[in-house]
């Protein structure tokens, strides 16, 4: 999880792509979105619509989650901060990103210290840079910039507002001024941020922040391995999304356990997502069907990364090339043998282009830490 930041007197814990936002990626979900003020609004009345959206939200009825917010707000004078930043996080993971704007903007219009405006004009960014994105309005973009920089005005050396910074630097072919931002966050943010090792990719190749990357993600498979999309850099990824309970996910079975085999050592990595709730279900049908590549449980459509890839029926399985480039989407088995074959090529040949680095990488690579 990445640092802490604040807005009002209540803690928001910044939670990793959108590196990518949300809009580039297949998922709407911010991946290091900031987590809930604690502190609702002060009338009763709007403080039992403001609970009651809580309760919403808890329950990803997110549609009327966000009307709820927008009521207790109005209830509430019209300066709830918590209201409307509840909002921006409901209409941000539905992917209206225009609502998300608006309550950025309303949001900003009632803070009062440095630190809160700071983090207000992070999440209108966070807005503006998806909206702009998703609509491909370079205007957005430009905006999305601007309340990065002012962010940064404020607090310099806050690590989220300097990578996000430079992925709008990046989209507006500002590659130098990018580069200088991703220097800063790689001097200012931890080794274990999930988008640490990706910006040290950006400073070499910042098209590639232009490119459709793949959500990065971290997380622990179950046989004990901790990695991220990064630390697969260089590789060919198919990620599937499964149930135990799903039939048709059975029936692609064979054909995943087939491709795993077929290019099994080389630079190629399968990594099954199951959605079932059911842990020692789940472990008992992996260990019975021989499922010996990696595996994750992520619990539910409305699990973290299914979310961050926007998956809303199984099996779907997506297409990564060497360099994090999300290629395909696949919902059902498709026949996808060929392209992989393609793309492994292509990842063989880069590697044997490659140039031997200079310095010993310091890529996080496996060594980051359980997220929890």
């Amino acid at each position: 999880m990445r640092r802490v930041v604040s807005l009002l007197a209540c803690a928001l814990v910044v939670f990793c792509l959108i590196a990518a936002s949300a809009a580039q990626t297949p998922g709407t979900a911010p991946q290091n979105k900031p987590a809930a003020p604690s502190n609702g609004p002060a009338d009763p009345k709007a403080k039992k619509t403001y609970d009651e959206a809580i309760k919403l939200m808890k329950e990803h009825r997110t549609y009327f989650a966000l009307d709820g917010f927008r009521k207790a707000d109005k209830q509430d004078g019209g300066h709830c901060i918590p209201c409307e930043y509840q909002a921006w996080n409901a209409a941000f993971q539905m992917g209206d990103f225009k609502v998300a704007r608006a309550q950025a903007e309303a949001m900003l219009s009632n803070v009062t210290s440095p630190g809160d405006k700071a983090q207000a004009q992070f999440v209108l960014g966070r807005a503006c840079m998806a909206e702009g994105m998703h609509d491909k309005k370079a205007e957005l973009i430009v905006m999305a910039e601007a309340a990065f920089s002012e962010a940064l005005r404020i607090r310099p050396n806050n690590a989220n507002y300097l990578y996000d910074e430079a992925m709008a630097l990046a989209y507006l072919k500002r590659d130098d001024a990018a580069r200088q931002r991703l220097h800063e966050f790689l001097k200012y943010a931890s080794r274990e941020d999930v988008d640490y090792a990706r910006a040290q990719r950006f400073v070499e190749r910042p098209e590639l922040a232009r490119a459709k990357l793949a959500p990065n993600f971290r997380l622990t498979t179950l046989d004990g391995r901790t990695l991220t999309l990064e630390s697969l850099a260089g590789k060919v990824v198919l990620i599937d999304f499964w149930a135990t309970w799903c039939s048709p996910c059975r029936e692609a079975l064979p054909h995943i356990r087939q491709i795993a085999k077929k290019f099994d050592g080389q630079p190629f990595a399968v990594i099954s997502i199951s959605l079932d709730s059911d842990e020692a279900k789940w472990k008992d049908f992996v260990g019975k069907n021989g499922m010996t590549w990696m595996q994750y449980r992520d619990g539910s459509f409305e699990g973290r990364i299914s979310r961050q890839f926007g998956v809303t029926a199984i099996p779907a399985t997506f297409t990564i090339d060497a360099d994090g480039v999300l290629e395909d989407q696949h919902v059902g088995d498709a026949n996808i043998e060929g392209k992989l074959k393609k793309l492994i090529a292509g990842a063989i040949e880069a590697a044997n282009h490659k140039p031997a680095p200079a310095t010993k990488s310091t890529s996080i690579g496996n060594s980051v830490s359980n997220p929890g």
